[in-house]
């Protein structure tokens, strides 16, 4: 369709009339208005509502009382000893509370915890004095927990808001009191292309707490942080022992300078390197590999007192080349947020580049970016021809950051997108995942699996591992972290590999000889790239038989068989697998109570936190000290201990208020309005100008 403009008279020296020139003045202004007003009013409905939100339940700078007698910084250190025997990791926490100030106070602090860990143990060292914590049904923990703050008791709470989101209380701290709190739990290390890698997260990223979120009044998300820069007193070490049936072939962090020391006999010592730099502002990684680059394929067994475990780790068959692969259109779901500005935005336009560039001509794609607001970069997906690929690459390479994070509103467009029946659709999300919206996107995924598959791409230094992990598994896809852009190459070779073909699927799991009941996962998925088949689960009897594992290959039917001996039934080194098997099952019904909705599931996972001392959503770790330490508990402060910026994250992030930041594209509309109005005050200074020469000569 053409738009026919009709144009106004024009006086001779090229200026309008007088009347005509105010009538478009006052035209031009009102339709800038407009826009303006209608562009704010859309960023504001994206965000949530004009209402302003609550200091409690967004991020805010923490600001240090002048109170002398309150010591506002109540956590010293965090001290962790980490110890490998073969693929699971035993992780002891050791928080040192100390408070210096002339008061007795209550501390808070909301810490991160790896998605994978089976939290099973608390105890907390008051002087010369061992409490061992209890696990409590979440409400019963906190009605124990409030009553001995109040009788004066020094207590102390740990509580789960998310798998990867723990929060400590300790109540009634007394001037100089020096206070450790002992956090025990147990992870499976899953090797990946033949590397392991063990994550320990230090610092909670600041959370954009969207108004539909389930998290929307959740204390926690309020958070307190330091500003950009600004390093936390809090003083951070951490040790590893590493101890594999197979010799070590090399060990590396690309997060921290680490020592490493090798005893005889092939265990590996890791510890950090004196640094002026802070080490607790970015997650731990260590990658090590075995020699020979094996998968310490093979069945663990544990005997218990009552019930026994196993463990089976098999290594899948090698991709083979695939001659036909057919057409699939990509959307990637790229954050712009503030919480990206910055090393984040660098990192995932790095990225980009290499997962745009290296699609296939037959491929097409679009690209989403999103913040408070969202747009697509074409109407409809295009062609992966060189021109519409540089043509997308130059687009993201100018964008900046700012302004929100929804994530939902970004995620339901792109569901809704149409798409031909026999195209296969792909989306990728690439976010630091800063948002708290988890279970209402691990939802939307799954209620559309049928129309696309997903792939989650984590960018920053402490990125959401719990929201990457959860939008890849209810994707059917695979999680993916790079935390500098020297990793994007390889991370986007790794997605290529996994996406051209599964190296196994229809898999399925037969115990033969072995009885076996409440295995995990009840059905295998689709395995990828070099990912080993898992399967948890409870035996009986005797110890014998043997673990088979069947599926398709490209190359035909695929077949394994594990032999199951006696000989291997531990009583002791494997009793992780006890807590492995109870975890696992809390994240399947976790999943299933996502998807369904309500808390139908509670009972269930309650049940299994309690029987297995477990931390859950719904049970807590309580500690109290009988002994009455503070007589006048009520006179007591509460101090929310903040937590640094993850590294590369700036000060974008953090705002008093929801949103923190205007949008660009409000930014662009303050932007248009200022230059439509400029140019008009110019146009008419000139004509005013014109009219009293005209008038003078």
């Amino acid at each position: 369709m053409a738009f026919a403009f009709r144009s106004a008279p024009i006086s001779s020296d090229g200026a309008p009339p007088p009347r005509v020139a105010r009538w478009l003045w006052l035209a031009t202004t009102s339709l800038a208005a407009a826009c303006f007003v209608a562009l704010i009013s859309q960023s504001a409905q994206a965000q949530g509502g004009d209402a302003p939100r609550l200091k409690t339940e967004s991020p805010y700078f923490f600001v240090k009382s002048d109170d002398p007698a309150v010591d506002q910084l109540p956590l010293k250190s965090t001290q962790v000893d980490v110890r490998i025997s073969g693929v699971i990791a035993d992780v002891t926490v050791v928080q040192r509370y100390k408070n210096e100030g002339q008061r007795a106070i209550e501390a808070r602090y909301v810490f991160p915890g790896s998605t994978k860990a089976a939290v099973h143990g608390m105890n907390v060292r008051l002087a010369d004095r061992l409490i061992t914590a209890k696990i409590r049904e979440k409400q019963q923990a906190r009605i124990e927990y409030d009553t001995a703050k109040k009788e004066g008791k020094t207590a102390a709470l740990l509580e789960q808001h998310l798998p990867n989101v723990f929060q400590m209380n300790v109540a009634n701290i007394m001037p100089g009191d020096d206070v450790q709190v002992e956090l025990r739990y147990t992870e499976l290390l899953v090797p990946t292309g033949g590397n392991y890698q063990f994550v320990f997260p230090t610092v909670v990223g600041p959370r954009y707490n969207s108004p539909q979120s389930a998290q929307a009044h959740a204390a926690w998300a309020g958070q307190p942080v330091l500003r950009q820069g600004e390093v936390s007193p809090a003083a951070f070490d951490i040790h590893v022992a590493l101890n594999t049936p197979i010799g070590i072939k090399e060990v590396n962090s690309s997060s921290h300078d680490i020592s490493t020391y090798k005893e005889e006999g092939g265990a590996a010592l890791v510890s950090l390197k004196n640094s002026a730099a802070p080490t607790n502002n970015r997650d731990f990684i260590l990658d090590y590999r075995l020699a020979g680059d094996r998968i310490e394929s093979g069945v663990m067994l544990y005997k218990g007192s009552d019930e026994n475990f196993f463990l089976a780790m098999i290594e899948p068959p090698k991709a083979v080349p695939v001659t036909t692969i057919s057409p699939r259109d990509y959307i990637f779901v790229v954050d712009i947020s503030g919480s990206m500005h910055g090393f984040p935005l660098d990192t995932a336009k790095a990225l980009l580049r290499e997962l745009i560039g290296n699609l296939r001509p037959s491929d097409t794609f679009n690209v989403m970016l999103f913040s408070g607001s969202n747009r697509l970069l074409s109407p409809h997906s295009v062609p992966a021809t060189r021109a519409n690929i540089e043509q997308a690459i130059r687009t993201i390479q100018e964008m900046g950051g700012g302004g929100g994070t929804e994530l939902m509103p970004a995620l339901k467009r792109v569901y809704a997108e149409p798409k031909a029946s026999d195209v296969s659709r792909t989306v990728v999300v690439v976010t630091d995942g800063y948002v708290t919206v988890e279970r209402e996107a691990f939802d939307l995924v799954r209620k559309n699996l049928s129309t696309a598959n997903l792939f989650s791409f984590g960018i920053g230094s402490s990125v959401n591992r719990h929201l990457m992990e959860g939008l890849a598994r209810a994707g059917m896809g695979e999680p993916f972290v790079i935390t500098q852009p020297s990793e994007a190459p390889g991370q986007a070779a790794r997605f290529r590999k996994m996406i051209d073909s599964p190296v196994l699927t229809s898999v399925k799991a037969q115990f033969d000889g072995l009885d076996v009941y409440d295995v995990e996962p009840r059905q295998l998925p689709d395995v990828l790239g070099e990912r080993p088949v898992i399967v948890f689960g409870k035996w009986r009897g005797e110890a014998k038989g043997n673990v088979i594992i069947q599926g398709q290959t490209a190359s035909g039917p695929f077949s394994q068989s594990l032999p199951i001996d006696a000989a291997t039934v531990s009583t002791g080194s494997n009793a992780a697998l006890r807590h492995l098997w109870a975890r696992h099952r809390i994240a399947s019904l976790s999943d299933q109570e996502s998807l369904e909705g309500g808390d139908a599931f509670s009972k269930r996972i309650t049940e299994l936190g309690l029987q297995y001392s477990l931390l859950t959503p719904y049970t807590s770790f309580i500690a109290v000290d009988q002994v009455v330490r503070n007589v006048a508990p009520q006179n007591s402060p509460s101090v929310n201990h903040p937590s640094p910026l993850p590294q590369g994250v700036s000060n974008l992030a953090v705002g008093a208020e929801v949103p923190s930041t205007p949008e660009p594209a409000t930014w662009g509309a303050v932007i248009v309005v200022l230059s439509v109005l400029a140019m008009m005050a110019r146009r008419s200074r000139r004509a005013g100008r014109q009219n009293v020469n005209r008038f003078t000569a």
